[in-house]
Parts: C-alpha cells; sequence; structure tokens
C-alpha cells in the first residue's frame, strides 16, 4: 500500500504551569490501540504552517489569538489511520497559554468522535507514564525546552 505524504503542523502548547495539552486520540480501524499526541494536523492547500497550526489550534481547542512562538522540532512519522498509510513530515510550534478551558465544537465529525479526552500533562508525568504518547522523547525535549529555552534551529524529534 501506497503511503499519502502530508505536511502538518503541531503545537507544543503549554498553560501557565508549564503543563503541555495532549489529546487522547484512538483510529476506528484499530480502537483497542490509544495514544496522546499533540495538538495539530494537516496543511490545507496553500496554507503554511503558521497559518495551520493557528487554524488548528483554534478547531482543536476553541482558543484563538494564541501567540503562537517559534518551530522548535520537526519530524517525519509513518502512520496508518482508518485503514490508509500516510507519510507525515511534522513541524512544532511552541505556543502558551493561560486559558485552560477547551471548547472542541470546531472540530469535524470524524475528528471528535476519535478524540477521546484533552489533558494538561506536566513533565514529570509524562516521564512517568506506561502510555503512548507522541512525539516519541517529548518529555525530554519538553524538559529540555523549559529548563534551556527554545533551541536557535529546530531539533528533530
Amino acid at each position: 500500500m501506497t503511503a499519502r505524504r502530508r505536511k502538518a503542523a503541531r503545537i507544543l502548547l503549554l498553560d501557565g504551569q508549564d503543563r503541555i495539552l495532549l489529546f487522547l486520540g484512538t483510529d476506528p480501524a484499530e480502537p483497542d490501540e490509544t495514544w496522546w499526541f499533540t495538538p495539530g494536523g494537516g496543511l490545507e492547500p496553500g496554507e503554511g504552517l503558521r497559518e495551520a497550526a493557528e487554524r488548528e489550534l483554534a478547531e482543536e481547542t476553541g482558543l484563538r489569538g494564541v501567540a503562537l512562538g517559534p518551530l522548535v522540532a520537526y519530524g517525519t512519522v509513518s502512520f496508518s489511520y482508518r485503514g490508509r498509510r500516510y507519510e507525515q513530515e511534522q513541524w512544532f510550534h511552541l505556543a502558551r497559554t493561560e486559558r485552560t478551558e477547551l471548547d472542541h465544537s470546531g472540530m469535524g465529525e470524524d475528528e471528535h468522535a476519535d478524540l477521546l479526552e484533552a489533558r494538561w500533562w506536566t513533565v514529570e508525568e509524562l516521564g512517568a507514564t506506561a502510555e503512548t504518547v507522541y512525539p516519541a522523547g517529548l518529555a525530554d525535549f519538553l524538559a529540555r525546552l523549559l529548563a534551556e529555552g527554545p533551541p536557535v534551529d529546530p531539533v528533530r524529534l
């Protein structure tokens, strides 16, 4: 099966307590598997990374006007969703918010059905969990980001 290629903008959204927002999701084709992941999604035609990140954040969280910080990481991931293979080039923006109340009403019906939970995680909780978290190594990267600040150039995850 040939993988569909796509680009995605993702957001490492931190609140005032340095907790990161993650969503718990599932794939209807594999309903027993779940994983935690960052807000964000695929770029629409003609859309840039920053525009996509702002749009996705508003759709998935209801948070508008969040000041996106720099691109801090990037990577490529291969995955299957709804029986289709994807090869995704993804870029991660750092962002901060004081607002933690979320509104998922802007999500598409399919997206909303596959979102099981939203949670703000501390670095310690991320490092201690046995649950699957994407991107891999997020706890270590986040700890480094909080201690040292954003890297000069985005880091490969």
